[in-house]
């Protein structure tokens, strides 16, 4: 039996200024009129599932609604209209107390500049949420340290985040959201802000910990490699709606249309470069890190 999605989002909708909710702004003349009057159409009918242990990666341009429909499934944006189940749970209709429960227990959010807090040392930020939980302290610590070894900081526990390099501040906000010990992942352009090296480094060790830990992540970014590298879906947004989901062998082979194929034109030319032909070449990688094996019918399988 398949088993329920552990994210169900369904015709969501995110409108900014004075909008009824009313308005089909999926009718193109509704939408115009909307627009003309200043609203603005952030998300509009967007639709997806995300299942157990997935990593399922959001990407666009900036302005194609990717930060917006993240921060909508956890209702730091209130979305216009439809729904998000979590778990089986309908959190459009909680109220303020089970909003508060769902986002200490069952979810963690890692943001593109960190969202530490500069006045408490590394190890007061990744206990952080277990405080919030009322774990005691000698308890919430030590589950804090373990986390803190695994990314390589123990010896920096003590210290505040402003004497940490971008790439170690960043490892504190995976490291708590860890610790916090929620099954699901929301992740915003972690690691948008980092060198290339670091942000490489960053990409390994989250899929480390990963095959650690099997978390459910919902992975916001604008860059194709970084989606390529990490997801297992791939959701392309365009002004506000999803255009195409599928597996990245899918969408670098099967573009829907003219503005997903220019997003993967590059990755063709660096899987090209990297040897990748018509006939079976066995596993090869691209210079993004993108699995395939290109088989002698023309299909590809994915093999990472």
């Amino acid at each position: 039996m398949k088993k329920a999605p552990v994210i169900k989002a369904s015709n969501l909708s995110k409108m900014f200024g004075s909008a009824n909710k009313s308005l089909n702004i999926n009718n193109p003349s509704v939408r115009t009129q909307a627009q003309n009057n200043g609203v603005v159409i952030a998300l509009s009918g967007v639709s997806f599932t995300v299942n157990q242990g997935e990593i399922f990666v959001v990407m666009g341009l900036s302005g194609s609604g990717k930060s917006t429909l993240i921060r909508c499934l956890l209702r730091l944006i209130e979305p216009t209209t439809g729904q998000i189940v979590v778990n089986g749970k309908d959190v459009t209709a909680m109220d303020e107390a089970q909003l508060l429960n769902f986002r200490r227990t069952e979810v963690a959010m890692v943001f593109q500049h960190y969202g530490l807090l500069p006045h408490r040392t590394v190890l007061d930020n990744v206990s952080f949420g277990l405080k919030l939980r009322g774990v005691p302290v000698k308890e919430r610590e030590e589950k804090a340290m373990a986390m803190i070894r695994k990314v390589g900081l123990s010896g920096w526990e003590r210290n505040y985040p402003s004497q940490l390099s971008g790439g170690m501040q960043q490892r504190v906000g995976i490291v708590r959201a860890l610790a916090q010990e929620s099954d699901i992942f929301l992740m915003d352009e972690p690691f948008s802000g980092l060198d290339p090296l670091i942000r490489r480094e960053m990409q390994e060790q989250l899929l480390e910990l990963q095959a650690e830990f099997d978390k459910t992540i919902v992975f916001v970014t604008h860059d194709l490699s970084e989606a390529l590298r990490l997801g297992n879906r791939l959701a392309i947004m365009k002004d506000g709606s999803i255009v195409q989901i599928g597996a990245p062998q899918e969408i670098m082979a099967r573009p829907v249309d003219d503005y997903v194929r220019r997003f993967v034109v590059d990755e063709q030319r660096l899987a090209q470069i990297a040897g990748i032909g018509k006939k079976p070449v066995g596993k090869l990688r691209t210079l993004s890190g993108f699995y395939t094996e290109r088989v002698a019918a023309g299909g590809e399988e994915d093999v990472s």
